[in-house]
């Protein structure tokens, strides 16, 4: 059993507290089809990266206003089946509110959108990747969301399902707990995970002075 303290638990959203997967690659072929890209119903989307990142892999050029906006209304509205994943609503609802974040690529308004459809706590402190200037896997969206808990990276522990926001949780200077679910424990590690977890059940939260303390057991 593995225990750790931080002053903030900073959280990617998709792949750790939702999986809206197949919705997203779903919304991706439809838009790619929609702006004539060849073999629209065989393009893969990479995990953890934003919308305005993807129109520039599947179509450079394209008016990003016009080309946001169609993503976003198409993936709030397919949310048939979407998941919360196991041990994420009970994780969040053990934490006080003014030491967790949720740091995503999803835009402010798709964030919204799918917490709302998940039934899961909004929180009051939220970097989306329509907010910062570089996404992940540049620090900045995990240097941001420190800052939104009133914590140094360091004193900060970030929960990630993909290398590249692991990535951006270790350049930021903060520990990062990987999760299993879209990549492998090695994939994680090796991006620089501190910890890898199969999902959020069993990882539990109390708080202690100055901040909470994480337990879990490692893979």
């Amino acid at each position: 059993m593995v225990r750790a303290s931080a002053e903030g638990i900073l959280f990617d959203m998709d792949g750790v507290l939702i999986s809206s997967i197949a919705g997203v690659v779903r919304c991706w072929r439809r838009w790619a089809a929609h702006y004539g890209v060849p073999n629209a119903d065989k393009i893969e989307v990479p995990h953890g990266v934003r919308a305005i990142e993807l129109m520039d892999l599947f179509k450079p050029g394209v008016d990003k206003v016009e080309g946001l906006k169609l993503i976003e209304d198409m993936e709030i509205e397919d949310v048939g089946d979407l998941v919360t994943l196991p041990g994420a609503r009970e994780l969040l609802e053990s934490l006080p509110l003014e030491r967790w974040a949720i740091v995503t690529s999803a835009t402010r308004r798709l964030t919204l959108g799918r917490l709302k459809a998940a039934k899961l706590p909004v929180p009051e402190r939220l970097i989306a990747g329509d907010e910062v200037v570089k996404g992940k896997p540049d620090p900045e969206p995990y240097v941001r969301g420190a800052g939104l808990v009133g914590a140094q990276p360091k004193d900060c522990i970030v929960v990630e399902d993909a290398p590249s926001g692991v990535g951006a949780g270790v350049a930021a200077g903060c520990r990062v707990l990987g999760v299993l679910g879209t990549h492998s424990a090695e994939e994680l590690r090796a991006a620089g995970a501190s910890w890898v977890v199969g999902s959020l059940v069993g990882v539990t939260a109390v708080v202690v002075e100055g901040g909470v303390e994480l337990s879990f057991t490692e893979v």
